[in-house]
């Protein structure tokens, strides 16, 4: 007897892995090309702009890669993560990296607004698209710098956060882990956590939570303070919130209103500026980094203590100390350089603050870094930790790091930038639209559109009170001003009349894939 194995009936109908994609594509085709665009213009900055461009922090990220160590000035977070890529030897992998780092942000702002808040697809695209096409945020992508992955991380935590109606602790935990790698990458990350454990705590979320949330974002932290302390003999992130709240009152500190005592305040009156308020920079910057000159004391006041002794812990503290007591002593000076600087996000151009150098960092140029010859110019050498800028950065690479102009790709990204950016007029209206969704959720305490646009405006706010205002400062508020205004303006808010909902839900409207 022969026995024939039956034969499994193949389904023909059910989609394969490629059908399910191009359906995927389709469904969401108007943000697939927007997607598909950014993408291509990335790749043409990296054809035109290769391996990286450079700013004048980027060598410090360099240089901790290298060497792994707390840095003094800003947290290591970034430098770390190119100490993962280290072993390619690869700026082009570095930026790669940050490209798609932006393109993952544009994804989030549109997964976030068309699944949880059921705007529709082309409004959902239109919010991602500032991320997608801005010529700043390609560009600023394409230095080696920390702003793109902080932006990722700010915008991955508000996306968690929004997403889930009723937080687990688990969910709390990746949203505490997602902090502390913000908080590691930028110092701002600290307001953001605090923000974030507030908009929990009025959503009514459970303790486990909040708790989870604090907790995981509490143990990395600690560790690096810790790590710090080891290092530098205290237990801190930085030894420069002092110096840099320093910088920011140098301006206008007037050291016969702050009353200090001659005999007993020593150290605030070395930090006296010599030279009239009226006669100082307008930018702070140069009380922090300029390298004095005159003989009047402009810029010269830190510099008394060594380029590598600045930044110590009896410096901060004692700038600390200075830049309170200015504060303190003349509010209304203060109020005045903070809202100035804050109003500069929202002008039409872009004026050229805070001086030539660092606006034109900010630029393609496709000219602008070659020298007589038409060569790359070479980077600086300037003293690093346990060497030089350039040769650190060579022997990251492993090769030539510097920026190679390669037409006429860097002549194309040139020209767009010149028309394709978002204006800070426009940046004004999202944040205005943002503001009204507050507003007439006030009953929830603003509701979901709380947490994105507060974000939003203390990234904007931050650097004008504790620094000074700087364009790549106001790119990552922009996807959470526009998470905002795309849950303000969705189905049933245009009206004012929002759609009857529970305090303590996240208007959440789940629609299909």
């Amino acid at each position: 007897m022969v026995s024939v194995a039956e034969i499994t009936p193949v389904d023909h109908s059910a989609p394969g892995r490629t059908a399910r994609a191009l359906a995927f594509l389709r469904r969401h085709q108007v943000f697939a090309v927007a997607f598909a665009l950014g993408g291509v213009l990335r790749l043409v900055t990296m054809l035109g702009y290769g391996p990286a461009m450079w700013f004048n922090d980027s060598y410090e990220y360099v240089s901790v890669a290298l060497h792994p160590r707390p840095h003094p000035i800003r947290p290591s977070g970034y430098g770390f993560w190119m100490m993962i890529l280290k072993p390619f030897h690869s700026f082009s992998l570095v930026v790669f990296t940050q490209h798609l780092m932006g393109l993952a942000t544009a994804a989030l702002i549109y997964a976030l607004l068309r699944r949880r808040f059921a705007l529709p697809k082309w409004g959902a695209t239109l919010a991602a698209a500032p991320v997608l096409f801005d010529a700043y945020q390609i560009q600023l992508e394409q230095l080696i710098m920390s702003d793109t992955m902080f932006m990722l991380l700010v915008v991955g935590v508000v996306t968690m956060v929004l997403w889930h109606r009723r937080m687990s602790w688990k969910i709390g935990a990746v949203v505490g882990l997602l902090l502390a790698l913000t908080w590691l990458t930028r110092s701002i990350g600290l307001p953001i956590l605090a923000l974030v454990v507030a908009y929990l705590v009025i959503k009514r979320t459970s303790w486990k939570a909040v708790v989870a949330v604090v907790v995981a974002c509490a143990v990395p932290i600690l560790s690096y303070m810790g790590w710090f302390a080891a290092s530098m003999g205290k237990f801190a992130m930085t030894n420069s919130d002092g110096l840099i709240l320093y910088m920011r009152t140098a301006i206008f500190a007037d050291c016969s209103k702050m009353h200090i005592d001659k005999y007993k305040e020593i150290q605030l009156l070395l930090l006296c500026i010599n030279d009239p308020v009226d006669q100082r920079k307008d930018y702070a910057q140069w009380y922090l980094w300029g390298q004095g000159g005159g003989g009047t004391g402009t810029g010269e006041v830190l510099h008394r203590w060594g380029a590598g002794k600045k930044f110590t812990e009896i410096t901060n503290e004692a700038a600390s100390a200075f830049a309170t007591r200015a504060i303190l002593s003349q509010p209304g000076d203060y109020l005045k350089v903070v809202g100035r600087d804050f109003f500069r996000a929202f002008s039409w151009g872009r004026p050229q603050f805070p001086d030539a150098a660092t606006y034109n960092m900010y630029e393609f140029r496709p000219y602008y870094d070659l020298d007589t010859n038409g060569r790359p110019k070479r980077l600086p050498n300037w003293p690093a930790y346990q060497g030089r800028t350039d040769t650190d950065a060579f022997s990251y690479e492993q090769g030539p790091p510097e920026t190679r102009i390669v037409s006429p790709f860097a002549e194309i990204m040139s020209s767009y930038q010149d028309v394709f950016y978002l204006r800070g007029i426009m940046l004004g209206g999202i944040m205005l639209v943002g503001l009204y969704g507050v507003a007439v959720r006030w009953r929830s305490v603003g509701g979901p559109v709380a947490l994105p646009w507060l974000g939003a405006f203390g990234l904007l706010l931050a650097p004008a009170a504790t620094a000074e205002f700087d364009y790549r400062y106001v790119l990552p508020a922009v996807p959470l001003a526009c998470i905002a205004a795309g849950i303000t303006l969705r189905r049933g808010i245009i009206s004012g009349r929002p759609r009857p909902t529970s305090a303590s839900a996240s208007e959440p409207t789940t629609v299909p894939a």
